[in-house]
């Protein structure tokens, strides 16, 4: 229940600059032990899973088509562009401008539920 809550508040806020020690005081936690039980708990670190939230949200803002890149970056709560791009680019396979360049098709009325579960960014396998 409490790292619901700050998996919430991550999910919530993504656009807020959040860290370690705030979402652990949200889940009532020492940092450690938070980090700990949220890996434990979601598979993937805090941050991995905010990141994974703003990259969600990226990929609906660069669909639009009306945003440069940098605007999505800071739009999405990322403070460096280098680090927004290369974690758009492990998690979707493409980079923010060429995702942004192709066409998409135009979204069925989808319940988001149902759109988050189907879009939502998977890591990509380290190549050897």
């Amino acid at each position: 229940m409490r790292l619901r809550k700050a998996r919430d508040r991550m999910d919530r806020d993504y656009a807020l600059p959040l860290d370690v020690p705030e979402l652990a005081r949200t889940a009532l936690m020492s940092p450690g032990h938070f980090q700990r039980s949220f890996r434990a708990e979601y598979g993937e670190t805090p941050y991995g899973y905010l990141m994974t939230r703003r990259v969600e949200r990226a990929k609906t803002l660069l669909r639009r088509g009306d945003l440069s890149v940098t605007e999505v970056c800071i739009a999405v709560g990322c403070t460096s562009l280098g680090s927004f791009s290369s974690r758009f680019t492990e998690l979707v396979g493409e980079t923010p401008s060429a995702y942004r360049a192709r066409p998409h098709e135009s979204g069925a009325v989808i319940p988001p539920c149902v759109a988050r579960r189907f879009t939502r960014p998977k890591r990509r396998p380290q190549l050897p």
